[in-house]
């Protein structure tokens, strides 16, 4: 029997590419729990093929259907509470495939019921940060990150002293309006911003990576993964997607990892760390690739300078970028804002912030901000 894993988000982008590492690796991966949306259809599909014992939805006819059809099930969870309550339970592994906010409780509960957290949430982290790192290093859990980049920093780091650590550097596709003036950029719409020309994800970052906020977003998880000051972690635009991120030490060597851009890498790599299982992807040929660099334009995309400005002032000052971005992006998907008003509101909303900032807030603190941020 393998070791036992909560795919908690198991429908959505990062759930896909899960499933598909852990069918692979069925003799080593106990799919014993998992959670998803709405999307029962794609959730009886994984049932079907991997039998966990304990589902979570956040519609109850959702599963109380499944567990009619699946009288194997133990345990049904439903809506927000029940995907937390269903997070408690024990388990080998726990990764976080939850986008966004939501995903803040399950991730702090993995902490107390997992001895492996698989982390693919930026915003828990971005959030709660200080949090996590306190729970990660009282319980001595090993918290593996599954964004492609940060794995890379991982991996990079791995072997090496803190203190010889001068620069991490995040790499960017650019995503599809790098070239695009900034009186283009007033004009795009959802459907443009959701042709990434690298990777295929959900809604919600795709848009994220179109205007930057994802690397924002990125800066802030790397500062509190890595244990960094803000000013250690820079980007560079790498449109071909294949060095994931690099690290540069106090010698000014560089240590990079490089392969096709495919999600599944990272997700089985947090799996098994610290070993290595064989290739699901590709190999990796450099023969005639170009591999370009450019840094970014913050003045076109300024989401990623409010996010700079956001570690700084610490606290709750990344929850509020963080609620105000998502804010911001569903208003623009649904073509109430334009593109360029993205980052206006995540400004905005900064501003309004300081004066009332906390530096070192609570769980429940967090979550009233959250909840308060338009």
């Amino acid at each position: 029997m393998g070791k036992t894993l909560k795919l908690l988000g198991a429908t959505g982008s990062i759930g896909k590419s899960s499933i598909s590492v852990i069918e692979k690796f069925r003799d080593k991966i106990d799919l014993i729990a998992l959670s998803f949306g709405q999307n029962v259809k794609a959730a009886e599909k994984i049932l079907e093929k991997f039998h966990p014992l304990y589902i979570a939805s956040l519609r109850k006819e959702d599963v109380v259907y499944l567990k009619t059809k699946f009288p194997y099930i133990k345990n049904i969870f439903w809506g927000k509470s029940g995907i937390e309550e269903l997070s408690r339970l024990e388990s080998d592994i726990t990764l976080i495939g939850i986008s966004g906010a939501d995903a803040i409780i399950p991730t702090i509960n993995a902490f107390n019921s997992s001895r492996k957290i698989a982390l693919a949430n930026k915003e828990s982290v971005v959030m709660a940060g200080h949090i996590i790192n306190r729970l990660k290093h009282e319980n001595k859990i090993d918290l593996i990150p599954v964004d492609s980049e940060h794995s890379a920093i991982f991996q990079s780091l791995l072997g090496e002293k803190k203190d010889t650590v001068e620069k991490i550097i995040l790499t960017a596709s650019g995503g599809p309006f790098r070239e695009l003036s900034l009186e283009e950029l007033k004009n795009v719409t959802p459907r443009d911003a959701l042709k990434h020309p690298v990777w295929s994800m959900g809604k919600k970052v795709t848009i994220d990576s179109a205007t930057l906020a994802n690397k924002g977003l990125e800066i802030i998880e790397a500062v509190y993964l890595f244990e960094v000051s803000p000013d250690m972690v820079d980007v560079l635009v790498h449109p071909q997607g294949i060095v994931h991120s690099l690290v540069e030490f106090k010698d000014h060597s560089v240590k990079a990892q490089l392969s096709v851009p495919d999600m599944r890498l990272s997700i089985q790599y947090a799996l098994f760390w610290p070993d290595r299982e064989d290739a699901l992807i590709e190999h990796l040929s450099l023969y005639n690739k170009m591999l370009e660099f450019y840094p970014p334009d913050e003045e076109k995309f300024p989401a990623l300078s409010l996010a700079k400005e956001a570690i700084k002032y610490g606290g709750s000052m990344t929850t509020v970028y963080n609620r105000a971005n998502e804010e911001a992006v569903k208003l623009f998907l649904n073509e109430i804002i334009s593109f360029i008003d993205i980052p206006k509101i995540i400004e905005n909303a900064m501003n309004r912030h300081i004066k009332n900032l906390v530096k070192n807030p609570t769980l429940a603190e967090i979550l009233n901000i959250d909840k308060d941020t338009k």
